[in-house]
């Protein structure tokens, strides 16, 4: 059975990395002792050693060790055998990239389906999706494919932002861009905001945290979703 936490970012202002959602991954990941962390998104000017450092200096608070997916020679094999994984943010194009180029993501998505416990911040949420084109992200590298893991069946936009009425800024807001995708994709995608994660049991998708999210659709008025939702097929498709 799936359990999985989609969460919108690993750091909300004002705290210490994972430090608003810790409570919960304490329960989370009960079971394990050891936490498997792909640093492949690796945010711009940090070696993977120093992303895995700061992973273990977090994940020590609830005693849980962490070893860095960077650190094997078979990564495929230490995913396998992983008691628990946590995939960080930064760069989706490149986290995609580097789960092809290793051949990760394809046994990642099957020991997630099975049951390994799974937790995703930012880019390592989008992959949780039916692909990662909903990412804020710039194309810094060019993944062999936009596909990821469709552990859920909608995309993920994580950061989501609302569109500030005081600014002078005329582009394009983050609803704006969802509609574009919508004008030549189908697949719902859900705005998460700093804060909110999706908690996933089996079929079960539950939107947590303090605030709401924002579920659009093709050719649907977008809806909001109030902490507490089940996310299911009715919602998506209604």
């Amino acid at each position: 059975m799936k359990k999985i936490i989609v969460a919108s970012t690993s750091t909300v202002h004002g705290s210490g990395y994972l430090a608003y959602i810790l409570p919960e991954l304490a329960t989370f990941f009960k079971e394990a002792t050891t936490i498997l962390f792909i640093p492949y998104a690796r945010p711009s000017g940090i070696s993977y050693e120093e992303y895995t450092a700061k992973a273990r200096e977090a994940f020590a608070k609830i005693d849980k060790k962490v070893v860095g997916l960077h650190e094997f020679e078979n990564p495929v094999a230490a995913v396998t055998e992983a008691e628990a994984i946590f995939t960080g943010g930064g760069n989706t194009f490149e986290l995609v990239n580097q789960l092809y180029k290793t051949e990760v993501l394809a046994k990642l998505q099957e020991v997630v389906s099975l049951g390994t416990p799974y937790l995703g911040t930012s880019a390592g949420s989008n992959i949780c999706g039916v692909t990662m084109m909903n990412t804020n992200d710039m194309p810094i590298v060019y993944p062999p494919s936009f596909d990821t893991m469709g552990l859920i069946p909608f995309n993920i936009n994580a950061h989501y932002l609302d569109p500030d009425p005081t600014s002078k800024h005329m582009g394009e807001t983050r609803e704006t861009r969802i509609k574009e995708y919508h004008v030549f994709n189908e697949t719902p995608v859900l705005g998460l905001r700093e804060g909110s994660w999706l908690a996933v049991n089996g079929n079960s998708i539950e939107l947590k945290g303090k605030y709401t999210a924002r579920l659009f659709r093709k050719g649907k008025e977008a809806i909001e979703l109030s902490s507490g939702t089940i996310i299911d097929s009715t919602i998506l498709s209604v």
